[in-house]
């Protein structure tokens, strides 16, 4: 089917809209003809994106979320219902980044991309599924997983793992929603970007230099390597592009770059079918991107 078709007219709220894929899926839910609901915690960026869109003629309203708190979340969906409209799709974006060795990694770090890419998408699902059932409705979740939801990469242990739990929510959701006999207007979706243009690797957690022999080196050396592909990094419109084509035709995992973030599942499905150790690429065929 075409995107359009599927979406459009419909509402669309995204968290960590204010950049990244975030805006690249607003911006393009936009031109789709969605109503948009922006939230974030980056309040100036998200009321530029509302401003942009509307001065184009749409419809949008920016919302400041800390998807950390449930409270918020619930309060999210509750606007939404009562002042915006049915939701038609559910993007449960927001994520940060984090570098360094897994035990240099700060407490407070370690939480915070837990509590964001995590539990963030559980509060999401929580405050909205139960509104998108009853209105019974066609209705899209597209949780943010990622290429690193398929592949083990040192120096980033804590978003490689909320990555991988994202996924297998995901997975486990779509089992549960078809067990539960909504699947007929109820389609969940996980979302695999590879390499896309974001701020996500300058605001990643490093960690504390002041912490008993805590490799900093390391950890920014990492950043940097991560930095420098940033410039190869696909567009985030194109990016969105190829989600909301690919969720249109019914995909269930959604990939912005099929060819490269196939060849991670590979890798991944071989590991895991060969019993083989994940090892350690060579400097000199070390290609973050792939990643």
């Amino acid at each position: 089917m075409i995107p359009r078709d599927v979406f459009g007219g419909g509402v669309a709220v995204i968290t960590g809209a204010a950049a990244g894929i975030g805006a690249g899926l607003a911006r393009h839910a936009h031109r789709l003809g969605m109503s948009l609901v922006l939230a974030d915690v980056d309040s100036a960026a998200i009321a530029a994106l509302r401003d942009e869109v509307t001065a184009d003629g749409g419809t949008a309203v920016d919302v400041v979320c800390d998807v950390r708190d449930p409270a918020a979340v619930d309060a999210l969906a509750e606007h939404t219902y009562r002042d915006v409209g049915p939701v038609r799709l559910l993007v449960n974006n927001a994520g940060v980044e984090q570098f360094g060795y897994l035990w240099d990694t700060p407490v407070t770090n370690w939480n915070r991309v837990m509590d964001i890419n995590v539990s963030g998408v559980f509060h999401g699902v929580r405050s909205f599924l139960p509104k998108m059932i009853a209105a019974r409705t066609p209705a899209w979740v597209w949780n943010l997983s990622s290429i690193g939801g398929v592949a083990a990469v040192p120096l980033q242990t804590p978003y490689i793992v909320s990555k991988h739990a994202v996924l297998a929510l995901t997975e486990c959701l779509r089992l549960e929603v078809e067990l539960a006999g909504h699947a007929d207007h109820i389609h969940v979706q996980a979302v695999l970007p590879g390499a896309v243009k974001s701020n996500i690797f300058e605001a990643a957690g490093g960690v504390d230099a002041d912490g008993a022999g805590a490799d900093v080196t390391a950890a920014e050396s990492q950043r940097e390597a991560m930095l420098d592909i940033k410039a190869g990094a696909l567009d985030p419109l194109e990016a969105a592009e190829a989600v909301f084509a690919q969720s249109a035709q019914g995909g269930f995992y959604l990939l912005t770059q099929p060819e490269q973030v196939r060849s991670a599942m590979a890798e991944r499905a071989k590991v895991l079918t060969t019993l083989v150790p994940p090892q350690l690429r060579s400097q000199s065929r070390f290609d973050p991107a792939k990643l």
